[in-house]
């Protein structure tokens, strides 16, 4: 390996130790951007050019190589973030003096639209758990502080007991990079939380002093799969056939928010994104979802 090589590896795991230090990135996000930039060093390899410096052609001709193969726009526009996104850390550090990248461009890709659910799909997917049992008290309630706070499921099934304040109808979540946030319950989901935690949470645990919320299998903490899994059954016995996806219910409640009137940025609070952009695109699916109705049901729609 050359030397050049050695210093641009290093210059990588530089870059990404900063993300996880100073934005608490996951695991998973450092995985994918480690992978696209050592692609990028493979692809430097070929074309000329270091890290720092590469050639002048060297994207485009990638990004068109990788066109052909049959990658989608999608897949390139998010490989040019990722890219970009590691020079603008070099040029703040000072590693070079300008954006090799500055003056690529892709054609703008629009943002996939999420799947939801309409508000009387929703209410059927909460009522589908037998709540005679302490099984289903705890998948009702979970559906119902899913639906009302807007959680991620993985901060759903990582909830604590002590996460819920009851006095203040609150709940304690911790979100991406390790930031906690204030989110409240809504009566209905605060609700059916009491009823669980009186009369299904004890019969589903041998010992109620350890951590988990919503226990899974020996009292430890459910897996995301095992939740997805539930939804997926619920869906199914509400009659829903809709595509689903683990974040759906997310999805519904920023959507429904916003049919009602909820300004954004109290959406962006609420659902714990950094950026507002990334709400945004909430206002695309409520904004659709108000053409439809004009279509469906206007004289001249």
């Amino acid at each position: 390996m050359s030397h050049t090589r050695e210093r641009d590896e290093r210059r990588i795991e530089a870059f990404l130790d900063a993300l996880w230090l100073e934005q608490g990135a996951s695991e998973h996000t450092l995985s994918a951007y480690r992978h696209d930039l050592l692609a990028w060093l493979a692809q430097l390899d070929e074309a000329g050019g270091s890290l720092l410096q590469p050639a002048a052609e060297a994207l485009p001709a990638w990004l068109d190589g990788r066109r052909e193969a049959g990658y989608q726009l999608r897949s390139n526009a998010r490989l040019v973030s990722s890219l970009r996104r590691f020079y603008r850390w070099a040029l703040e550090q000072g590693e070079c003096e300008h954006d090799p990248l500055a003056d690529v461009r892709l054609p703008r890709v629009r943002a996939k639209l999420p799947d939801t659910l309409d508000e009387d799909e929703v209410e059927r997917l909460l009522e589908a758990p037998a709540t005679d049992t302490p099984l289903g008290l705890r998948d009702r309630a979970m559906l119902e502080v899913l639906y009302a706070c807007g959680l991620r499921v993985s901060e759903l099934v990582g909830l604590r007991h002590d996460s819920i304040n009851s006095r203040q109808g609150v709940v304690r979540v911790l979100g991406k990079g390790d930031k906690e946030r204030l989110v409240p319950l809504g009566e209905e989901a605060q609700a059916w939380l009491e009823r669980y935690l009186r009369a299904g949470r004890a019969a589903l645990m041998s010992d109620v002093r350890r951590a988990p919320l919503f226990p899974g299998r020996g009292d430890n903490f459910m897996t995301r799969q095992t939740f997805w899994h539930r939804i997926k059954h619920y869906a199914r016995l509400a009659g829903i056939d809709k595509p689903l996806s683990p974040h759906t219910l997310r999805h519904a409640f920023a959507t429904h928010l916003l049919n009602h009137g909820a300004n954004l940025r109290v959406v962006q609070l609420l659902l714990g994104h950094s950026d507002l952009s990334t709400t945004q695109i909430y206002t695309h699916v409520a904004q659709a979802r108000l053409e439809a109705l004009h279509a469906a049901h206007h004289p001249r729609g």
